[in-house]
């Protein structure tokens, strides 16, 4: 079944969190978890396979930081399309019939003039280059994830489309102010779902930056914003330091999932989890349903 159909009839369940996961396994502070694709494909498999197995309908490839732009910046030798091409098959193998694989682009991590250097079309070149390897792999949709600024993922948006026809889920970091939920440079929800939808994107929402109980609230926003299906992926909380230095999150699966039920009551379409959640989350989620 076509990814967008079994949105209308079912919905989906997409996986959770990958960096908690691999920190758990071993990736150190200052390690790409991108490069884990070619020097650990295994364990990169393995996690793919738990989320699925837990449930999921959909797992997301390891590709967040996996722009030529950001390899760069860690000082990474193996190319952009030696990392992509694994991560793809990594999932591949992993995901087995009637499951999905999304191709991931995440932030570029430079801020858009005036503000910074990034402008439209460098960043669309760069995530151009990125989504044509993710797509020629073959994958069944794309997802831009964790963008704060709604310049940035129309410009990733735009890349992809010029490579591929594959459905693309938009999801966007905001804010919570006392005027209400903005991302991080300022852009209202209903311009940004608005202005996703009227450029192509297949769903559009939010994820990451807030727990799910906050969450709620905002998915009402995004759902009121659009007629067209809406992804939620919040984080397991707001994370918390531990005095050993590692990061704990607070909320547990069972209120996780009773959040993420109550934004499914809201008619979104499309949930699963961020940061700090794990294969027990997703699990607990789809025996809610």
């Amino acid at each position: 079944m076509e990814v967008m159909q079994r949105v209308a009839e079912d919905g989906l369940v997409f996986d959770g969190g990958m960096g908690s996961m691999l920190i758990a396994r071993g990736l150190s502070g200052g390690e790409s978890a991108e490069k884990w694709n070619v020097d650990h494909p295994d364990i990169i498999e393995e996690v793919h396979r738990a989320y699925l197995d837990a449930g999921a309908d959909v797992v997301t490839t390891n590709t967040f930081g996996a722009s030529s732009f950001k390899l760069e910046k860690m000082g990474i030798e193996e190319s952009v399309e030696q990392i992509n091409s694994a991560a793809i098959k990594n999932a591949k193998t992993a995901a087995g019939p009637g499951q999905y694989v999304a191709g991931e682009l995440g932030p570029l991590g430079e801020m858009f003039s005036p503000m910074g250097t990034m402008t439209y079309e460098k960043a669309k070149q760069i995530y151009e280059q990125q989504a044509r390897i993710i797509d020629t792999e073959g994958v069944d949709l794309f997802l831009i994830q964790t963008v704060f600024d709604l310049n940035e993922a129309l410009a990733a948006l735009e890349a992809v489309q010029s490579v591929s026809s594959k459905p693309v889920f938009c999801s966007l970091t905001f804010n919570q102010t006392k005027k209400g939920f903005y991302t991080l440079v300022g852009n209202s929800v209903e311009e940004s779902m608005k202005k996703l939808r009227d450029a192509g994107a297949a769903a559009v929402g939010a994820n990451c930056s807030m727990g799910s109980y906050t969450m709620i609230s905002l998915a009402s926003e995004i759902r009121h914003a659009v007629e067209i299906p809406v992804i939620v992926q919040p984080n397991a909380g707001m994370p918390q330091a531990k005095p050993d230095g590692s990061v704990d999150y607070p909320e547990d699966e069972s209120f996780f999932a009773g959040s993420i039920m109550k934004i499914k009551d809201l008619g979104v379409e499309i949930v699963g989890g961020c940061c700090g959640t794990t294969p027990a989350f997703i699990r607990m989620i789809r025996e809610s349903f």
